[in-house]
């Protein structure tokens, strides 16, 4: 198995669609394949510690999916719980709209993908 890089995670995420149905469910399932397809092995809904669950670690890098653009204060609490945690050295937030993201949050890298942003919504 190859190392789980920050590029290796990215590029395989980049080939999720977004469709302006899918659930966040959907979402979910998308990322996993592409993570899968990409040669890696995400954990779903991995828990790092009392009441703090992240949708995917890869490695020790953080994957949090939100299906709508999310609230910034919530989601920056929410990933500072996440930087807390030993098992995470970065994260990554997946949504099809961004917000804005201090680069780094509790000391590790956040990388914001927008999904509309990059590729636009399509409708099928």
């Amino acid at each position: 198995m190859e190392t789980v890089t920050r590029e290796r995670v990215l590029d395989a995420l980049c080939a999720i669609r977004c469709g302006a149905a899918d659930t966040e469910e959907a979402l979910h399932r998308q990322a996993e394949e592409a993570l899968r397809a990409a040669g890696l092995l995400p954990e779903h809904e991995k828990r790092l510690g009392p009441r703090c669950r992240i949708d995917f670690l890869v490695g020790e890098i953080g994957i949090e999916i939100k299906k709508s653009r999310p609230q910034r204060a919530a989601l920056l609490g929410q990933l500072l719980r996440y930087a807390q945690c030993g098992q995470i050295a970065e994260l990554i937030v997946i949504a099809p709209r961004g917000v804005d993201m201090p680069a780094r949050i509790g000391g590790k890298r956040v990388t914001m993908l927008s999904l509309e942003r990059l590729w636009g919504i399509w409708l099928p």
